[in-house]
């Protein structure tokens, strides 16, 4: 069952909107859990990579909340995920030499199977036992031209289907795909993207927009909100018009534009005025790296319509592609600038009123799990399956973004 939110009357559930959101103490109750302290359900599939980034008989170093994994392409052409380290000295895998199916680690020449299983000692003398355990294995699949791997329980990763993305197949669209690092908690993000009312922050992007939120529907795992955008003025980039197939000359008619965060990923389309499809619509996942999970790749794909003119498109692209870097922009240094303030503060101390705001911050807190301290963490890395080794050191992000 959902629930329907109306944007007219205010109302959010029991209680108006002036009751249910007066001004609190910025230090959340024992009963409600800092969101900015959960961690993300790895019950999922997440990407880690795009797939051109691991490259045939090659490795790939990726995280996912501090564990560090080492993705290689074997010459079948398979992509395989390890845990990065060697079970003998610790040294990362990803630093490792792919031979055939196998992988080999750099320094003492252990090899490993693609399901973690040591397949050679070289020096190793014959008649003794190999150590029992090898490395863990993450269940592994390609989609959408991203690798996605399955970092929860693996005996529930034949049963949880991959994301849906029907656009990035269809012969109307072509897609251009973002791979970026963003220092803050993963639930910034879906806030940002969510909460429409911020479009005051891309004004020398966008001009001058009128967002109204139509209203919203929220359930136990997804919140979807709805708004019509109206051009109020202002000097718009050039590759927004052509986003939003307005063509060179740009437009004045409304948007409506539909969010929506469907735990753990989120989407967004966007319909002109009189239209049927979509101009454009987006799916992104943001995936912790680090073990406090206060850094996230952002993965994206942005899905553009293809015009009647055959080429048009292609020749929009770069204009397409420097706006879209120009809003993220935007929108990265305003979700850092929160992480920056929680972490001054040591707590949440936003004072939202937004209702559809609060009412995400109850899908991510109760669909997440706590984050481990540090003492469990360490504890974990002494096993081998589904038992993780996690080390939140950083590493510099992957910056890039490949188009389709």
């Amino acid at each position: 069952m959902t629930e329907t939110q109306s944007a007219q009357d205010g109302t959010g559930g029991p209680g108006t909107a002036n009751e249910r959101h007066a001004v609190r103490d910025p230090f959340p109750s024992p009963a409600e859990a800092d969101l900015r302290r959960t961690g993300i359900n790895p019950d999922f599939w997440y990407p880690v990579s795009v797939s051109g980034s691991v490259r045939k008989n090659s490795t790939f170093a990726a995280r996912f909340a501090g564990e560090r994994i080492a993705l290689y392409r074997g010459a079948s052409g398979t992509v395989y995920a390890l845990e990065d380290r060697c079970a003998h000295r610790q040294v990362p895998l990803s630093m490792g030499v792919v031979e055939g199916e196998s992988l080999r680690c750099c320094y003492h020449a252990w090899a490993y199977r693609g399901n973690g299983r040591i397949s050679q000692i070289p020096y190793l003398p014959k008649g003794t036992d190999r150590p029992p355990r090898g490395v863990r294995a993450y269940p592994v699949r390609e989609a959408y031209g991203l690798v996605f791997v399955y970092p929860g329980d693996p005996e529930k990763a034949a049963e949880t289907p991959l994301p849906e993305v029907p656009a990035y197949a269809s012969a109307k669209h072509r897609t251009m795909t973002f791979s970026r690092t963003v220092h803050c908690h993963y639930s910034f993000m879906h806030e940002n993207l969510l909460d429409m009312n911020h479009q005051f922050l891309h004004r020398g992007v966008l001009g001058r927009i009128q967002p109204e939120l139509l209203g919203y529907d929220t359930g136990p795992h997804f919140v979807e909100a709805r708004y019509l955008f109206t051009p109020a003025g202002g000097r718009k980039d050039r590759g927004a018009g052509l986003l939003s197939a307005e063509g060179l000359g740009g437009g004045k008619s409304p948007d409506v534009v539909t969010v929506r965060t469907q735990y753990p990923y989120q989407t967004l389309q966007a319909v002109p005025e009189k239209a049927e499809l979509p101009a454009f619509s987006l799916w992104v996942a943001y995936v912790p790296e680090d073990a406090e999970q206060r850094t996230n790749h952002v993965y994206g794909l942005l899905m553009i319509q293809k015009p009647p003119v055959p080429g048009a498109l292609r020749l929009a692209w770069p204009l397409i592609r420097r706006f879209t870097e120009r809003v993220f922009a935007e929108d990265r240094m305003a979700v850092e600038s929160e992480q920056r303030a929680w972490d001054e503060q040591g707590s949440d101390w936003n004072q939202e009123v937004f209702p559809l705001i609060l009412d995400v911050r109850k899908v991510l807190r109760s669909n997440g799990v706590p984050l481990r301290a540090r003492a469990d963490l360490c504890a974990a890395a002494t096993l081998c399956g589904p038992a993780h080794r996690t080390d939140p050191a950083p590493r510099a992000g992957n910056e890039a973004g490949t188009d389709s």
